[in-house]
């Protein structure tokens, strides 16, 4: 007889998750390749190799494919004890930051050798795990504004100054807005939730009310982290053929790039743009190659692709039957769907610039590596989901040959 407290096998991951997470990485490689070969091949410093990037992004993926497996099949409940070191690290590493050089004068970069590390990314989701254990371990407690709400306010206002310190408003921004989305789905309260973002907004038109200020008394601020760089964005956002030659050059060539397409788009690797017109064309402003290249049709076959693995992620998380997975679930793909939003929407002037990558699509090893890691905890989820109809038809099982049990015992004895 099988015992009755034997556990039942872990699912199985979902299986659409699973292939439409590798579609996005393999997609992203494509377009990687399209966007830096004709960049990569006239310059020195990437050997004049065009598949430089490409080959670095393959790396990047493989290693991101391998964490993804890991955080795949570790039970996601362990979670909320593995991501404290990560956690901590995250911190320790955005502290250390601003005092670094960083890559191309940005301060939001480590370097480590030859490779550059950017803490913010880990930090996204370690915070999201932290709040997800935060909130699902304080129940009914998270609703009460001293012992419940504030406490997780201040773990988010912790992280988000430490981003600011970089400065980096646009991962500033997408942190607050995912942590927000967690705080929302946690069943906190709306009173709570508006005085927070009246809160925000006051504090945010203080700060940048206070650095125009200084940039005023100390005009010789230097250039990308001063209130006028981030003022020259939004001015641009609003008008950027007022100076095409500077604040406005990156929207003009993205715009021009998505104008260009068409319906049907140049062609896979006919884009114009891309040659020297468009800056980081592989990285931040990636999707505006894919508008050239893909055109009407492309994109918008591209962005429901998009929606559609953002929801099948969200459905999973929501299956969870424990708070703490479903919080996680939705804060990682919320994370994914809100970064996406400020990327694309920058890059076609529906907001502001904010310099951020497309998850999965742009170059970058940070952001790939940890998206991947995410995408594996996510998976790890929907194992745990699908345990329910399962352990039915096992305890079904269990009780069917129990009471064959019992009935040839009864037997015995009768006879």
């Amino acid at each position: 007889m099988r015992d009755s407290k034997e556990e039942p096998r872990r699912g199985t991951p979902d299986f659409q998750l699973l292939v439409l997470t590798l579609l996005m990485v393999g997609f992203g490689i494509v377009m990687v390749f399209s966007s830096s070969s004709s960049i990569a091949m006239v310059n020195k410093n990437f050997g004049y190799d065009p598949l430089y990037f490409t080959k670095k992004q393959i790396i990047f993926a493989f290693v991101g494919l391998i964490g993804m497996f890991i955080a795949m099949n570790i039970p996601y409940e362990k979670y909320k004890k593995l991501f404290v070191p990560v956690f901590i690290l995250a911190i320790i590493l955005l502290m250390i930051v601003p005092f670094s050089g960083g890559i191309n004068g940005a301060s939001s970069w480590l370097n480590v050798g030859s490779l550059g590390i950017q803490p913010t990314e880990l930090a996204k989701v370690t915070t999201i795990m932290y709040l997800s254990a935060l909130i699902s371990k304080k129940g009914e407690r998270f609703r009460d504004l001293r012992t419940g709400y504030i406490p997780v306010m201040v773990i988010v206002g912790f992280v988000a100054g430490l981003i600011m310190l970089q400065p980096d408003l646009g991962s500033c921004m997408i942190l607050v807005a995912t942590a927000g989305l967690i705080i929302f789905a946690g069943g906190a309260n709306l009173k709570h939730i508006m005085g927070s973002i009246a809160l925000l907004v006051l504090g945010a038109s203080i700060v940048m009310g206070v650095g125009a200020l200084w940039d005023k008394i100390n005009p010789g601020d230097t250039a990308g982290t001063g209130s006028d760089y981030k003022m020259g964005r939004i001015q641009a956002y609003l008008d950027p053929w007022a100076d095409p030659q500077h604040t406005g050059y990156n929207l003009i060539q993205s715009l021009t790039a998505i104008g260009h397409a068409g319906v049907t788009g140049t062609g896979f690797g006919q884009g114009i743009q891309k040659l020297h017109y468009l800056p980081n064309a592989y990285n931040d402003f990636i999707f505006s190659v894919i508008g050239e290249e893909f055109g009407f049709l492309g994109t918008l076959i591209f962005l429901l692709f998009y929606i559609y693995f953002i929801w099948r992620g969200l459905l999973v998380s929501l299956r969870c039957q424990s708070a703490f997975g479903t919080l996680m679930g939705v804060g990682i793909m919320g994370l994914i769907a809100i970064q996406a939003f400020v990327n694309i929407g920058g890059v076609t002037r529906t907001i502001p610039v904010t310099g951020v990558t497309l998850p999965f699509i742009s170059y970058g090893g940070s952001s790939l590596l940890v998206m991947m890691v995410a995408m594996g905890i996510v998976l790890s989820i929907s194992r745990q989901s699908s345990l329910p109809a399962k352990q039915e038809r096992t305890k079904s099982v269990v009780m069917k040959e129990s009471a064959t049990y019992d009935w040839s015992q009864r037997r015995r004895r009768q006879g």
